[in-house]
């Protein structure tokens, strides 16, 4: 291997799950295993809670470590509390801020987990419990890192919890692509939002992004792009209402990643969601950003 790359993944460490839950392990073991012989693949460092400090509640952080946690907390993070799914809450963070440092260092960085854009400063939300996005944006500023970070967030899931925690940071732009009518119901202001209907195809996707999308990151001027992978994209997904093919998941990934590297941002590549009825796709999309992470800059 003669590229400088490599990928994080928190696949190795598991948390306790209920049978026939909805949360989709599998995937981050299937990405890992189609990814690791086109790079090395580390085990993610653990985030330190300093770090989500950073933009989380000091309280908030606190009970959740401790477990003083409600029902309807649980539920609305949609995962039952345990010490080890919040410590990989914080490995799968942790991925990100390595990812980080390898982008700044070589123009991509890659964790196979992450994107978890539904955390806000206190409360916890749709298998995210804190927001590994607002955090390394927080970070990159604090320590000089970047000066006009963006986060670009192609789930199908409007990255409710990143638009929130980063709405009175005017240095930085959040922009999001996401289905209208979709989870969360109550948006956020992101410094752009596009909301679609439901049944997106190919086509209509990708002429948004190269038409509204990456125009307005041109105008932003990003000089680090925080890029949220969706694969609930895709058509047959269990969460997602559009109508996209993995060929269509590609180009998507191809152009982002393209204009990133022409225009010299170092890009940090995360997973976000993918929940299709077809685990097979779900792998695929996930790791194509990988594939055309090292045909872009490879």
């Amino acid at each position: 291997m003669a590229h400088p790359f490599r990928a994080y993944s928190p696949a190795d460490f598991l948390f306790p799950l209920p049978e026939g839950h909805r949360f989709p392990l599998y995937k981050y073991a299937g990405v890992r295993e189609q990814v690791q012989e086109l790079l090395p693949v580390l085990p993610t460092p653990q985030l330190r809670w300093a770090d989500a400090g950073r933009v989380h509640d000091a309280m908030y952080l606190r009970r959740w470590r401790r477990g003083e946690v409600t029902r309807r907390e649980e539920r609305e993070f949609g995962l039952p509390w345990s010490e080890e799914v919040v410590i990989r809450a914080m490995r799968a963070a942790g991925g990100s801020l390595a990812a980080l440092h390898d982008a700044l260092a070589h123009g991509w960085g890659a964790n196979l987990a992450g994107g978890t854009h539904h955390a806000f400063a206190d409360r916890a939300g749709g298998f995210c419990l804190v927001n590994d996005a607002a955090i390394l944006t927080r970070l990159a500023l604090d320590e000089g890192l970047a000066q006009r970070p963006a986060v670009l967030d192609l789930d199908v899931h409007q990255g409710d919890g990143t638009a929130a925690l980063l709405a009175a940071e005017p240095r930085a732009f959040t922009l999001s692509i996401h289905g209208e009518r979709n989870y969360p119901f109550r948006k956020e202001r992101s410094s752009l939002d596009i909301g679609l209907g439901d049944g997106v195809s190919d086509a209509q996707y990708l002429e948004v992004l190269s038409e509204q999308a990456l125009p307005a990151l041109d105008q932003a001027r990003p000089d680090l792009l925080l890029y949220l992978a969706g694969a609930d994209v895709l058509a047959g997904d269990r969460f997602g209402r559009f109508a996209l093919t993995l060929d269509g998941v590609h180009e998507r990934n191809r152009r982002v990643l393209t204009w990133a590297r022409d225009r010299g941002v170092p890009v940090v590549t995360m997973m976000a969601g993918g929940y299709n009825l077809d685990h097979h796709l779900t792998v695929a999309a996930h790791a194509s950003v990988v594939e055309q992470g090292l045909e872009v800059f490879g």
